[in-house]
């Protein structure tokens, strides 16, 4: 059976000081939790949240990292460099980015690649736009996303890849795809990996829902046959909140 994995996503916010208080008062909160739990922080609270987080059950994740190992490429960062501080996951091919810092799928690919190479975990974002929801491209949009996301991937490498269904237009607006469709697009994507890569392979990759999440909705869209946990936005910035999501089996 696929454990639940609920990861954080910051986004660009928390300084520092705000993130060592944060991951203590979580950290009493969700100790007891058998579910997996992720901070995806920007890359100025890392440091202090892998110190925080020592002797807890709370993992440490990354926004985004570059593809090369190293080079010219101001202001990037490489899988290496995360790695080399104990970061263990990281998110690759946010909407957000692909929206505002032309992330591509092509790009998105070569992301995963490196992650797996130096022995980072990927949370792979997919999910369509309201308009392409709205002309019923849904299943096309996300199948094709994780089949050029994975290309080129063993099954053990895309066994060890998280996916994220976030619908592009529930991210940050309130809005939430109905527990019975976040598991229907992602039981199509699952059905996409065991086109590829088969039926065991696809059974045991982990594929949250993303968008909107919050404690209200969390136990009726993780308790979905498809929903293996959820990457959390907004709500992942309040520690009693974000604790009532991961602990919403208790």
């Amino acid at each position: 059976m696929r454990k639940k994995v609920i990861a954080g996503n910051w986004k660009m916010n928390m300084l520092p000081n705000e993130t060592i208080e944060y991951i203590e008062k979580l950290s009493k909160l969700v100790k007891d939790t058998k579910n997996e739990v992720i901070l995806c922080v920007p890359y100025t609270d890392l440091f202090y949240a892998l110190l925080t987080a020592q002797n807890t059950n709370i993992k440490i994740g990354a926004q985004n990292m570059h593809f090369e190992e190293k080079g010219a490429y101001t202001g990037e960062i490489s899988p290496q460099m995360l790695k080399s501080i104990n970061v263990e996951y990281v998110i690759i091919g946010h909407s957000e980015r692909r929206q505002y810092y032309n992330e591509t799928d092509e790009t998105v690919n070569k992301k995963l690649k490196s992650a797996h190479k130096v022995g980072l975990k990927p949370i792979v974002c997919v999910g369509e736009t309201l308009e392409q929801r709205e002309e019923g491209k849904t299943s096309d949009v996300i199948t094709k996303q994780t089949a050029l996301a994975l290309e080129g991937l063993n099954e053990k490498e895309v066994e060890e890849t998280i996916i994220a269904y976030e619908p592009i237009w529930a991210i940050g607006t309130g809005k939430t795809a109905t527990s019975e469709d976040a598991n229907e697009s992602i039981k199509e994507i699952r059905k996409e990996i065991a086109r590829k890569y088969g039926q065991q392979t696809a059974e045991r990759v982990i594929i949250q829902y993303g968008g909107s999440v919050k404690s209200k909705n969390a136990k009726e869209l993780f308790s979905m046959s498809d929903i293996d946990g959820g990457l959390v936005g907004g709500a992942s910035l309040d520690a009693e909140e974000f604790s009532k999501i991961v602990n919403f089996d208790k």
